[in-house]
């Protein structure tokens, strides 16, 4: 798939998620397969471009892969000045967000918020397109709600605003995340535009990501919370699409690996005191699958310190070691 002059070598992409997909999760999905890893979101209010967190987001230095980040807002000069700020510290694709049905963004209006107003949508498109030499993409929802699925319309809006690319989660805003997604909105919009359409809700499994491409017709798939505590999901998928094989679970060691370079790489990047906190989110997402690992979880939630995290990790997968088959068994079940 190709968005502007960059071609993904891979038709999966990492979704932007608040709090989740910083710059050290990008890296880790990248290296396990995914084509491109979309940061998580910047606000386009001026009040919150100088603070430590939104400097921590736009750090680029050395960042594998297109660099795409993501901009919320409901201001057509903010938002194309946000374009310009992230575009002036490396990044390579703005993506505007129009999908978060998150309540505390809807009620300022941004998100999937603006698909209730179409020429809205058609302002912000436009002056982000013009504001930047840099494609610029969006991800929407098939809606406000189930009796205002307007997701065609949006779409071919975007393309004629000058959109790239086009991501679409398979619910409405109302829905949030409940019930299942439905991809017929998505196969539709799809039919109706010539850009890249990305497909997003609900993927989970190698079944289920040749199951959507397959029905939408889409260019590529965007995995978000499928991905969090097991990153490999990428690499699954890929070994399916590509070479036809059967996918493998990763073993225990490139698991402990993994997580033990994750968390070390938090620490290091934050400081101790974010660091230690980010660590324990992310620490609850890759252990959740292994037996008997709560009362682990809820002690790891205690620690305050990095020494003490990473001692304590090490112990975790040693005991595992003890009962590897059954490990694997959890691991595999992707």
């Amino acid at each position: 798939m190709q968005i502007g002059p960059y071609k993904l070598d891979a038709p999966l992409v990492l979704a932007p998620m608040a709090g989740i997909t910083a710059r050290l999760f990008r890296q880790i999905c990248l290296r396990m397969g995914a084509g491109m890893a979309v940061s998580e979101m910047m606000l386009a209010n001026p009040e919150t471009w100088d603070t430590e967190k939104s400097k921590k987001r736009r750090y680029h230095a050395d960042e594998a892969g297109f660099r795409s980040v993501q901009i919320l807002g409901c201001d057509p000069e903010l938002m194309a000045q946000a374009a310009q700020l992230n575009v002036a510290a490396d990044a390579q694709i703005i993506d505007i967000n129009m999908g978060c049905p998150a309540k505390k963004v809807n009620k300022k209006f941004a998100g999937s918020a603006l698909l209730q107003d179409p020429a809205l949508v058609r302002d912000i498109l436009q002056a982000v397109v013009a504001a930047v030499d840099v494609p610029v993409t969006l991800k929407i929802r098939t809606g406000w709600d189930p009796d205002h699925r307007n997701g065609v319309e949006i779409a071919q809006l975007a393309e004629q605003a000058g959109i790239q690319a086009l991501t679409v989660h398979g619910r409405t805003r109302a829905c949030l995340f409940k019930g299942e997604a439905e991809y017929d909105t998505i196969k539709a919009i799809k039919q109706a535009v010539s850009i890249p359409v990305i497909a997003n809700g609900d993927i989970d499994s190698v079944d289920k990501a040749h199951r959507v491409l397959a029905y939408t017709g889409a260019d590529a798939i965007m995995i978000g919370r499928a991905a969090q505590g097991q990153p490999w999901i990428f690499r699954q998928i890929r070994q399916s699409l590509e070479q036809n094989q059967v996918p493998t679970a990763p073993s225990l060691e490139e698991v402990r690996a993994l997580v033990l370079d994750h968390i070390h790489a938090l620490h290091h990047f934050y400081g101790e005191y974010q660091g230690v906190r980010y660590a324990r989110k992310h620490v609850a997402w890759y252990l959740e699958k292994f037996l008997d690992s709560q009362d682990f979880r809820r002690g790891f939630n205690t620690l305050v310190t990095a020494s003490t995290q990473i001692d304590a990790l090490k112990y975790f997968f040693d005991t595992q070691q003890h009962n590897e088959e059954q490990t694997a068994l959890c691991l595999n079940k992707t």
